[in-house]
Order: structure tokens, then sequence, then C-alpha cells
């Protein structure tokens, strides 16, 4: 269990420090602008990535490398690939109406829980 925790320290560690490095190198490819291409970049690149994986790793034996790549790398990088996967284990499943309305509580009630944050901050500090 202790190396488990570790693992997943250490990819998460590594994941962030590589979307830092990912967001800055998209910035400096296309530009700083509004629109926030780079965590749609990561974002992407994560899930792919998390797909990828999990069929590698199934097939190859090599589920045991999970919580250091899927938990702590990729959770660390995005955690989108992490809500993707889910996603995706539903639609598999053919739990389509649960799935969209995973996508849908998940992106509404992050976004408010976002905003609520925000004007519970700026009550308290300004």
């Amino acid at each position: 269990m202790v190396f488990s925790v570790l693992y997943v320290a250490l990819g998460g560690a590594i994941g962030a420090a590589c979307r830092y490095l990912a967001g800055i190198g998209i910035h400096r490819l296309f530009g700083a602008g509004e629109f926030p291409i780079a965590i749609l970049a990561v974002n992407v690149i994560g899930s792919f990535v998390m797909g990828a994986f999990v069929i590698a790793a199934t097939h190859k034996g090599l589920t045991h490398l999970s919580p250091f790549v899927m938990t702590g790398l990729l959770g660390g990088f995005t955690t989108f690939s992490a809500f993707s996967l889910e996603t995706a284990n539903l639609i598999e499943r053919g739990a389509f109406g649960q799935a969209a309305l995973y996508v849908l509580l998940s992106v509404g009630l992050s976004v408010c829980g976002l905003f609520l944050g925000l004007w519970a901050a700026r009550g308290v500090f300004a």
C-alpha cells in the first residue's frame, strides 16, 4: 500500500510537470490566445494515452503499473483522462443515458462548483 501511494505521488509529480511543460510548448507553438487550446490539447492527449494504456496494460500484463500511470502520471497530467475513461466504460456497457448524464453533471456541476468557489472567495477576500 505504501509503495502504491509513492508510485501515485511520483507519477503525479511527473504528470504535473509534463502538463506545465506541454502548456508552455503549446502556447509557444500556437500563441496564447483567448481560447484555452493548451488545456484542450492536454486533455485530449491525456485521454488518448489513458485509452491506449488501458488496452496495452491488459494485453501485456502491465496492470500493476496502473497506480503510477493512470492515477499518478495521467492524473497529474490531466484528470480529464479519468473522466473520459469512466464515460467510455459507461458507453461500452451500453449505459448511454448514464454516460450522457455523467458528462452533463460532471461538466455542469464542476463549472458551477468553480463559480461557487469564485463567488465565496471573492466574498471573503474582497
